[in-house]
Parts: structure tokens; C-alpha cells; sequence
């Protein structure tokens, strides 16, 4: 059975004020009571989150944290570890009249690849340049990869950042 014990402390009192205050925290004449029945607690203060960090500086950007890439006339893997992945930059194509130019990313499988992001210079304009900047999010799990490819005459450019794991825990900066 359990035993109910009355709790009155000014200390507790100010921190359940500070912590909820859209409870109106307690008002004059009611007690905190206490039991010797096991109770879950749930925390949710940040510092339970694993984060001090607010949501915008979690997602800036530092020297550490980016990888930058630089790809032309070819396909190049630029991300290989599961998690979710913030994809920026700029993709550009010079047309020389008589091939499209393509600018392309795409997740694979080894098996199974489909386009995420594209853009293209149609043919038929010659020296004609197109630029235009990518920023994307990407989910990779076990045995996916991010590639990015660049047709001759084009240039995909940019960064990636780790953003969470594939868990959807966040990785600061």
C-alpha cells in the first residue's frame, strides 16, 4: 500500500514557477504531496533533449562539419554514411549548341538509383550558361549512396552536412 507524505518547500515551489509557468505554479494553499508509489517521470527540459544548442545554431555550419565537393564531366559518390544529410550549392552548365548539359544527384542502392535533384541546359543555344543553386535534405540508410554527376561542360559544386543520424538524433556542429 501506498503512503502519501505533504511536501512544503519554497525551493520546489520557485522551480515548478520557472518550469511551467502555464501552470500558474502553486497557488497559496496547496501542498505538494509525495508517495512511496513509483511514478515514471518523463523529462523535457533541453537538457534532456542532449541539446543545448536552439534548432537554428544546431544546423550552422562550422570548418568541421561540411564537406565540400567539386565534380565535372563525370559521377562522383560524395556521401556514403547512413543519416540524414543537407545538401547546398550551385550547379552550372555551358551549352556549346549541340548537347544537352546536366547537372544531376541521386541516391543508390548498388542496385536501385534514383534522381533526387536535377537541372538542365537544353541544347540548341550555343555558349548559353546555367546556374542554379541547390539546397536539399537526404535520407541514407545501410548500403545507400549520394552521388552527384556533372556532364561534360557542367560543374556541381557545393557542400554537404551531417545533420542527424539515422536514428533522427541531431549532430551539432
Amino acid at each position: 500500500m501506498a503512503e502519501e507524505f505533504i511536501i512544503k518547500s519554497a525551493d520546489i515551489e520557485d522551480k515548478i514557477n520557472q518550469l511551467l509557468p502555464s501552470q500558474g505554479g502553486f497557488q497559496a494553499g496547496v501542498d505538494f504531496s509525495a508517495s512511496t508509489m513509483v511514478i515514471p517521470i518523463v523529462d523535457l527540459t533541453e537538457t534532456a533533449e542532449g541539446s543545448q544548442l536552439r534548432q537554428d545554431l544546431q544546423s550552422s555550419l562550422s570548418l568541421t562539419s561540411v564537406t565540400s565537393f567539386s565534380v565535372t564531366a563525370t559521377t562522383t559518390t560524395i556521401v556514403n554514411t547512413t543519416g540524414y544529410y543537407r545538401v547546398f550549392g550551385c550547379g552550372t552548365q555551358i551549352t556549346n549548341g549541340s548537347a544537352d548539359r546536366d547537372v544531376s544527384f541521386a541516391i543508390t542502392d548498388g542496385t536501385t538509383t534514383k534522381n533526387v535533384y536535377s537541372c538542365r541546359s537544353k541544347a540548341g543555344v550555343s555558349n548559353n550558361s546555367l546556374s542554379e543553386n541547390f539546397d536539399f535534405i537526404v535520407k541514407l540508410e545501410a548500403g545507400d549512396s549520394l552521388t552527384t554527376t556533372a556532364s561534360a561542360d557542367s560543374y556541381s559544386r557545393g557542400c554537404t552536412r551531417q545533420i542527424a543520424d539515422l536514428s533522427g538524433n541531431l549532430v551539432n556542429p
